[in-house]
């Protein structure tokens, strides 16, 4: 049995990659993704530019011209995830689409993920 990929991105997500990698004040080589404990439910994602290359034990994930690390404390929590970008008229953000979580706040900002 083979693993599902660690992260997927959609159309939206690498389109808006790219437009902040372009906007962006230093140069940078990609995005780096994590988890941090956040929020009613004990976790949140979180989105960074990266200014440098994978640092130890991160994935990467390369998708139609767009470089995403994947720090090594949120891997086991991505696994099979995609990541999308939705904007509308109030508000805009990347998000998560995970098969990992078990619950998620009312709000949306955090989750959970029930270890086996």
């Amino acid at each position: 049995m083979s693993l599902p990929p660690l992260l997927t991105l959609t159309p939206a997500a690498v389109e808006r990659i790219t437009t902040l990698m372009s906007q962006a004040e230093t140069p940078v080589v990609g995005v780096r993704v994590g988890i941090t404990r956040k929020g009613c439910s004990g976790l949140s994602y979180k989105v960074d530019f990266a200014e440098d290359g994978p640092r130890a034990l991160e994935e990467t994930v390369t998708q139609d011209g767009v470089t995403v690390f994947v720090e090594a404390g949120a891997v086991m929590f991505l696994i099979g995830a995609t990541m999308d970008f939705k904007a509308d008229t109030l508000s805009s953000s990347f998000v998560f689409h995970n098969p990992n979580e078990t619950a998620r706040c009312g709000c949306g900002e955090s989750f959970t993920v029930n270890a086996a």
